[in-house]
C-alpha cells in the first residue's frame, strides 16, 4: 500500500478518538468520579481493598479517609511482594512489569507496577491520543509518510522472580503491537540497548539514512544525538538530513533551556513542538493546541487525580483536594490513583493549572526539588524563567545546571551557587549574573524580600563548568539517557559538591 494512502488511513483513524474525548472535555467532574468508583470496584477484593474496606466507600470524603495519601517508601514492601510473585495485593489483575526509577534525588530505585490495563488504557491510549491531537491541529500532516525516531531509555528488560523490570520505555517498547514498531525508528533490538553510548552510534547508523518526519523523547538526550548526526554527517541542520521532520513529541524535563537549542538546529518556522507529560506511574497530559505551553489533563486514562496546595504540603499527612477544588495559578503536589494499583501516591511532581475549562496544566517543579533554607521558597519554575531572562539578554545558550545553598555562618550571609555548562558563553558572568538576580526577584516576591540589602541572601554566585561536566556526572553515576535527569535545585549541596569534585578531576 502506497505510504500517502497509509497516512490518510491512520490519520483518520486516530482523528475518530477526538469525540471520544469530548466526554471528559464536556463533563470532566463526572468523569473522575466515576473513574474512582470503577478503580475502587475493581480493587475491591485484593488485599489493600479488603484491609481498607473499598465495598464500603460510598463518596470521595469517605475515600479520603479510609486511604491514606502514600509515598513509595510506605508501599514499598507491598510493591517486594509482588515482583516475587505474589498477586491481588493492590491490583486485582496480574502485574509481571515493574517500571524502574531511581528518581533524582535517591539513588535507590523504585519499581513501579504496570498492570495490563496502565499499558492499554494509559501509555499506549495516551500515544494514540498524542498523534490524534496533533493531527486534528495539523490536518494537512504528512507524519505517516516517514518514521517516528524514538530515543528511549538505555535500560534494557530484565527478568526477576518471573516479573519483568527496565525503564518504562523500554517495557512499552517491549509490549508495542507490530505496527507501531514499523512506522519507528530505530529497530527495537537498539531501542533497548542498555550501554548508551553504543546505542547513539547504533541509532545514528540506522535512521541517517530513513525519512525521520517525527522525534520523540527527553530533550536533554535528543539534543546529544542530534548534535552527533550533525558531527557523522557534517551538514549545518537537522532538516538538511531529514527534509520532512515536522514535529518533535518531548517530555520530562522542561523545554524552555533547550528551545532556542531545537530552533537553531531545525531552522523551520512551521516546524511543531509537542510537550507531553508521562512518568512511570502514568500518562497524565498532553498539549493538545499548537504552539502551547499548556498540556490538556487527560482525565480518562484510570487515573484519579487529587492535588495538594504546597502552602499546606506536608507529606503524607497533607490533606489533598479534588479536580472539582483547584484554582488557577496555585502551586499544588499532584496525587494519583491508578489502574496499576497505586492508590493516593504521592508522585513528587508539582504543576499549576491555567485553565479550568478544560483543566490544562503546566508541570512547575517537584516537591524535593527547590530551596527554601532562607524562606525564599524558590522553585524550578521560578529558576528556568530567569534563566530564560538571563539568555536573552546576555545572547547566551545553556546546556545543564544546577543550584545548591550555601549557608550561613557569623561572618556572612548565606546564598544560592549556581553550577552552570554554557553552550554558548554570555560575554560578561557578572552582568548574567546581575540579570539572573534582578529576573529572581521580579518574579518570587520572597526571594526578592530575603535579599534585601544582602541580609539573608547575598547575589547568586556563579560557576561556570566546565564542558561535558554533567554528562560526565552522569555516566560516573550510572544515569546517561532515557528519563535520567541532573538535578536542578536542592536544599542541600550533596550533588553540587559531587559535580564540583569532578570539575577538579577533569
Amino acid at each position: 500500500m502506497p505510504y500517502p494512502i497509509v497516512n490518510s488511513i491512520i490519520s483518520w483513524f486516530l482523528k475518530k478518538r477526538k469525540h471520544q474525548m469530548e466526554l471528559f472535555l464536556k463533563y470532566p467532574i463526572d468523569v473522575q468520579k466515576e473513574l474512582l468508583f470503577k478503580l475502587l470496584y475493581k480493587a475491591q477484593y485484593t488485599e489493600l481493598g479488603n484491609k481498607l474496606d473499598f465495598s464500603s466507600i460510598k463518596s470521595y470524603k469517605e475515600f479520603t479517609e479510609k486511604v491514606p495519601i502514600q509515598q513509595y517508601e510506605s508501599i514499598e514492601p507491598m510493591i517486594e511482594r509482588a515482583r516475587k510473585g505474589e498477586q491481588n495485593i493492590f491490583w486485582p489483575t496480574p502485574i509481571k512489569w515493574f517500571a524502574k526509577s531511581s528518581g533524582t534525588t535517591n539513588a535507590k530505585s523504585k519499581f513501579i507496577p504496570v498492570s495490563e490495563e496502565a499499558l492499554e488504557d494509559c501509555h499506549f491510549k495516551a500515544g494514540k491520543d498524542m498523534l490524534c491531537l496533533y493531527f486534528n491541529n495539523n490536518p494537512e500532516s504528512q507524519l505517516f509518510i516517514g518514521k517516528g525516531l524514538r530515543l528511549g531509555g538505555s535500560s534494557a528488560v530484565y527478568e526477576d522472580n518471573n516479573s519483568f523490570f527496565g525503564d518504562l520505555s523500554a517495557i512499552i517498547i517491549e509490549n508495542l503491537p507490530f505496527w507501531a514498531d514499523y512506522s519507528s525508528a530505530p529497530k527495537q533490538e537498539t531501542a533497548l540497548m542498555s550501554e548508551w553510548e553504543s546505542k547513539i552510534e547504533a541509532i545514528i547508523n540506522e535512521t541517517i539514512e530513513e525519512d525521520i518526519t517525527s522525534l520523540v523523547g527527553v530533550p536533554s538526550w535528543m539534543l546529544v544525538l542530534l548534535n552527533k548526526v550533525l558531527e557523522r554527517t557534517g551538514k549545518n541542520n537537522i532538516l538538511e538530513v531529514w527534509p520532512n521532520l515536522e514535529v518533535y513529541f518531548h517530555g520530562g524535563v522542561n523545554f524552555n533551556p533547550y528551545r532556542e537549542q531545537f530552533k537553531k538546529i531545525i531552522p523551520k518556522k512551521e516546524f511543531k513542538y509537542y510537550e507531553t507529560y508521562n512518568a512511570s506511574e502514568g500518562f497524565f497530559a498532553i498539549q493538545d493546541v499548537n504552539d502551547s505551553f499548556d498540556m490538556l489533563l487527560m482525565l480518562d486514562y484510570g487515573i484519579f487525580y487529587e492535588f495538594i496546595p504546597m502552602d499546606k504540603f506536608d507529606g503524607e499527612n497533607s490533606k489533598a483536594i479534588s479536580l472539582s477544588q483547584v484554582k488557577l495559578n496555585v502551586n499544588y503536589a499532584l496525587v494519583i490513583t491508578t489502574n496499576g494499583g497505586l492508590w493516593r501516591y504521592l508522585i513528587g511532581d508539582t504543576v499549576k493549572f491555567t485553565s479550568l475549562k478544560p483543566y490544562r496544566i503546566r508541570i512547575t517543579g517537584r516537591t524535593k526539588h527547590f530551596i527554601n533554607v532562607f524562606g525564599e521558597e524558590l522553585i524550578i519554575e521560578n529558576a528556568e524563567n530567569a534563566l530564560k531572562q538571563a539568555c536573552l539578554k546576555t545572547a547566551c545558550e545553556i546546556s545543564e545546571y544546577t543550584v545548591a545553598p550555601i549557608f550561613m555562618n557569623r561572618n556572612k550571609s548565606g546564598g544560592h551557587e549556581w553550577l552552570i555548562e554554557f553552550r554558548k558563553h554570555p560575554k560578561c558572568i557578572n552582568y548574567f549574573t546581575e540579570i539572573l538576580d534582578n529576573s529572581l526577584k521580579a518574579i518570587n516576591s520572597d526571594y526578592e524580600a530575603k535579599r534585601y540589602n544582602n541580609l539573608t541572601l547575598a547575589i547568586p554566585k556563579i560557576n561556570v563548568a566546565k564542558n561535558g561536566l554533567f554528562y560526565d556526572w552522569l555516566k560516573q553515576n550510572g544515569k546517561l539517557g532515557g528519563q535520567h535527569k541532573v538535578p536542578r535545585l536542592s536544599n542541600s549541596r550533596k550533588h553540587l559538591e559531587e559535580l564540583l569534585e569532578l570539575e577538579l578531576v577533569k
